[in-house]
């Protein structure tokens, strides 16, 4: 069974692979992301800074970038990821979204500068929900996301009804895996091959970018996780194989 992955083509996207494999299943790797950073850095003197990707954190760090004041995570594959490059970690809400951030820290940031260090495609949820409690927000882009002009290997299995399952991490992994679609003229036959199978999404806005575009989501892990993301996908593979699947 045949398991498309959309991750960045380094280190993320060889330890999804492995883990599908581990799980039984064939992964297509077809990473829909790729990285250009804008050389800029977050300001140094925002009470609270925010870092929202391990990507994110490569960077300021690979620049030395030193913060005053206390830094948050959004999740915890960022907060690993800044503690492993040194930093102290002061923040990281048990909801792993923007919406989860915002509430995390709405008592704390009424009159205070608040940076948000991230990527071009990040959601307004974070910067308007923290400026709406007060702070005086402030956003560094880290880096631009763009679409590999390899990419779309995944979207001619779906077309060609080969695809048994694709783990969606964002809803940019999905937007470039339609255009890839439609670049080859296949974006109809494409998104009619994924409800054949099983669609994952890593969370409720990836859910919500999909189902916009006509793509029903079979799996929202609970937590907004690529290791939960293919385990659940994986176990509802299987539960549908052990239900005879029509071929």
């Amino acid at each position: 069974m045949k398991v498309a992955v959309f991750r960045p083509a380094d280190e993320r996207i060889e330890r999804a692979s492995e883990l599908l494999a581990s799980l039984g299943v064939e992964p297509v790797a077809d990473p829909m992301l790729a990285v250009e950073s804008t050389g800029t850095t977050p300001r140094t003197d925002a009470e609270y800074t925010i870092l929202t990707s391990k990507t994110g954190v490569e960077i300021v760090a690979d620049a030395g970038w030193e913060p005053e004041g206390k830094v948050c995570a959004i999740g915890t594959a960022t907060a690993d990821a800044l503690r492993m490059a040194g930093y102290r970690v002061d923040h990281v809400p048990e909801e792993f979204s923007s919406t989860g951030l915002v509430a995390h820290l709405a008592d704390e940031v009424p009159g205070m500068r608040v940076e948000v260090a991230r990527s071009d495609h990040g959601s307004a949820v974070l910067t308007d929900g923290l400026a709406e409690n007060g702070a005086y927000v402030h956003e560094t882009i880290l880096y631009e996301l763009v679409r590999p002009q390899q990419a779309g290997h995944s979207a001619e299995l779906a077309a060609d009804g080969d695809l048994a399952a694709a783990l969606f991490t964002s809803s940019l992994t999905i937007e470039h895996f339609l255009e890839a679609a439609a670049d080859r003229g296949l974006r109809e036959a494409a998104v009619a091959g994924l409800e054949d199978g099983v669609v994952g999404a890593i969370g409720e806005p990836t859910r919500a970018t999909a189902a916009a575009a006509g793509i029903g989501v079979d799996i929202v892990p609970t937590e907004a996780t690529f290791d939960a993301l293919a385990r659940a996908g994986v176990d509802l593979l299987d539960g549908t194989a052990a239900n005879g699947p029509e071929t």
